[in-house]
Parts: structure tokens; C-alpha cells; sequence
């Protein structure tokens, strides 16, 4: 199925509203591919989970933490966000990119930039200078007894400033960059092959294992944790982002999520999921049980080397995988699934002033690391769903952006 194909009675629709807006609605609207949605679905509970995990005692770093010092809950939640890590984003990455080619041919340069700075730059300046500052002034009011005002707090933190602080807008920041250089690209671009089978899995895992060892050279100066401060990026981790970033152009142009075939979708998941389970067996052996993941994070270390190879072999499995399977098995949609479909990028934009309230909430609840990472990600997708369905969408002209 191509992406977005009209029908005549649609095309009708399209000229007859004189809006491009609207008419960008319609479109979606009649041409959705459901197994994405429903993906999509799946990738915003990971991106609540990751950060949730984090806060209770996950390798990472997060606004708000409950340290613990429980090998198992540590050794369970790390071993989680590195899996989640490894391919959560990326995904999130090609299926953006993969919807780029169609807007922009139906809106031409000018429209389509003037579409991303709508969508993704007013959210990514509420963030900046609403979100941010909320999430910070709450947990100096909760933990650190500041009793000046928010405007004062706001005041210092502008003062203070290194950096966007963007938090998890960084994702929509890259968006917006990458939205740029595609207008470029596309000025600058012959027209070339318009046809070509889905690549053989010798020619992936080629190209996988390059992007593993390119992984590699980026973190010898680079390693996990450095951030650009200025953009809040985490360039250690760009080489799979970008990869994947031109794979969803590439997936779009030669139609490849409906050629994907079985034997590729089958093959590349059982390689995600052995990767899985061995990565234990990687921590143990490399001296994770020691608390000192330093050797992992980068540098000239045989772990960093192993780190690097085995994200790129789960991180491009997975979304292989993912892609088969939702399209063979989720490729339809009842009405609540469209309600959440429609929700998941305003839930992706609070989902951080959600999750750290909650947890200041339940901050003074004794119950086992474990259990409470389950009981507070319930609730704060539940919360975030509902927030943005019942509260933000039905804003005046919040529908236009969100």
C-alpha cells in the first residue's frame, strides 16, 4: 500500500476545500496505515516506561530519581532501558522521515517548512519556556524547600541558562533540523530510481555492522552521557538515528513497508530477541555488576566495541521486526485505538510534567522498587491520555498543531 494514495472522490474533497490544512486532514484521514498508528501506540508507552524505569532506578538520567541500591531492580530496569534504548527512538525516527516525502511533494518547499515550524516549533517553544521551567521550580518547591516565586525561579533559570534545556523535546528538535536539510536535499536532488526491492538481509546486516563500527569511532571521543549542551543532543547515539532517519525516506520512496517480506521481518526480530537475551550475559562478563558501566559508555574498551555492534544488530532488528509483525498481526484499528493514535504526540509533550508529578506524588510510598515503576507508569499513561484527549486537544487551535 502506498502511503497516502488518493482516490478520485478524495481528490475532489482536496480541491474543493481550499485549505491546505484541512486538506493535509482529509488526506490522513482516509489514508492511514493502521499498523503504524498502532506502533506509534506502542512506542509513546516505551518512551513513558524508559523514563519511568529511569526514575526508579534504570541506567539513564531523568528530572526526578528514587535511587535504589536493589542489584535486582537495578540489573531488571537497566537491562530494559538498554533493550528499549537500542531501538525506541529510531523507530520513532523512521517512521517520521518515512511520512516526509509525501508532505512535501503535496506541499511544495515553502508550505511544508512553514508546516514544521507550526508543529514542531511552537511545541518545542512551549516546552522550552513553559514545560521546563514548571518541571524544575516543582522540584525545587518539593525537594529543596525554595520559597521564591515562579517568576523568580524563571528569572535565574534564564540567567542561568547554558542550553535549551529541551528534555525530551530534543527528539522534536532533530525533527525540525532534519526537516530543513530534506528541503535542501530535495532543491538540490535529480530525480533518480524510482523502483528497487527491499534490500537482502546480507545487505542490511552489512550495513548494520557498519553502522555498529561508525557507532564505535563517535563514542572514542564521544561517549554515553556527553550531550551538545547548547541543542541538548546526545550525538553518541546519531549515527542510528540519522541511518534511520534516511532509511524512512528511502521506505517511502521504494514502498519497502509493504515489501518487506517474511523471511526478512522473521529473521530480524529472532536476531533482536537472542541479542536481548544475551545482553546479561555482556554486563556480567564485561564487569556491569561492579556499578561501573564506564568501560560500556565508550573509549578504546572491548565492551564499548560490543555495546556499539550489539544496539545497531537489536536497535535495526527490532524495527524490522516491529514493522513485520504490526503489519501482519495490528493492521486495523477500532475506535479507541484511533482516539490514541490522535493523542500520541501531545502525550509525547507532557509526558514529562506527568511523570514527575506523579512521582513527587507517590514519593513518600513505601512499596518495592518493581512494583511501584508498574503502579506509577500505569497512572501516568492513563493521566497523560486523558489529559491530552479531554484537556489540550480541545484548546482553541490546538488541533491545528497537535
Amino acid at each position: 500500500m502506498t502511503p497516502y494514495a488518493t482516490t478520485p472522490v478524495i481528490e475532489r474533497k482536496l480541491h474543493q476545500t481550499g485549505d491546505n490544512d484541512k486538506a493535509e486532514r482529509i488526506l490522513q484521514r482516509h489514508n492511514r496505515l493502521a499498523f503504524i498508528d498502532n506502533l506509534r501506540i506502542l512506542l509513546i508507552i516505551l518512551v513513558i516506561a524508559q523514563h519511568t524505569a529511569i526514575t526508579y532506578g534504570g541506567s539513564g538520567s531523568w528530572y526526578y530519581t528514587e535511587p535504589t541500591q536493589d542489584i535486582l531492580v537495578m540489573l531488571v530496569l537497566t537491562i530494559f532501558c538498554a533493550a528499549n534504548q537500542s531501538f525506541f527512538m529510531g523507530l520513532f525516527f523512521l517512521i517520521s522521515s518515512y511520512f516526509t516525502p509525501g508532505s512535501y511533494d503535496r506541499k511544495g518547499p515553502l508550505l511544508f517548512l512553514r508546516d514544521r515550524l507550526l508543529r514542531l516549533g511552537v511545541p518545542l517553544v512551549f516546552y522550552v519556556v513553559l514545560i521546563d521551567p514548571f518541571i524544575g521550580y516543582s522540584l525545587s518547591v518539593t525537594l529543596y524547600q525554595y520559597d521564591k516565586s515562579f517568576w523568580e525561579f524563571f528569572c535565574e533559570g534564564v540567567k542561568n541558562m547554558r542550553g535549551l534545556g529541551t528534555g525530551p523535546l530534543w527528539f522534536v528538535e532533530t525533527l525540525l533540523l532534519f526537516a530543513f536539510f530534506y528541503v535542501v536535499y530535495r532543491l538540490l536532488k535529480k530525480s533518480g530510481i524510482t523502483n528497487r526491492p527491499f534490500p537482502s538481509n546480507k545487505k542490511i546486516a552489512l550495513s548494520v555492522l557498519c553502522l555498529g563500527l561508525i557507532t564505535f569511532l563517535i563514542r572514542l571521543k564521544l561517549p554515553l552521557g556527553w550531550v551538545f549542551v547548547p541543542l541538548n543532543l546526545q550525538f553518541p547515539y546519531f549515527p542510528q538515528y540519522i541511518f534511520l532517519l534516511v532509511a524512512g525516506v528511502a521506505c517511502y520512496r521504494y514502498d519497502w513497508f509493504s515489501q518487506l517480506p517474511e523471511s526478512s521481518g522473521k529473521l530480524w526480530l529472532k536476531i533482536a530477541g537472542a541479542g536481548i537475551v544475551l545482553l546479561p550475559v555482556v554486563g556480567i562478563l564485561g564487569g556491569a555488576t561492579t556499578g561501573d558501566l564506564t568501560p560500556f559508555n565508550g573509549g578504546m574498551h572491548w565492551q564499548a566495541f560490543v555495546l556499539a555492534l550489539w544496539e545497531s544488530f537489536v536497535g535495526i532488528g527490532m524495527c524490522i521486526g516491529l514493522l513485520y509483525y504490526f503489519r501482519e498481526k495490528y493492521n486495523h484499528q477500532n475506535p479507541l485505538k484511533r482516539v490514541l493514535t490522535d493523542n500520541v504526540y501531545t502525550v509525547f509533550i507532557i509526558h514529562a510534567p506527568v511523570l514527575v508529578v506523579v512521582g513527587l506524588a507517590f514519593r513518600n510510598i513505601t512499596l518495592y522498587p518493581l512494583a511501584k515503576f508498574a503502579l506509577v507508569l500505569c497512572v501516568v499513561v492513563s493521566l497523560c491520555f486523558v489529559i491530552s484527549h479531554f484537556i489540550i486537544r480541545r484548546l482553541p487551535y490546538a488541533k491545528r498543531i497537535l
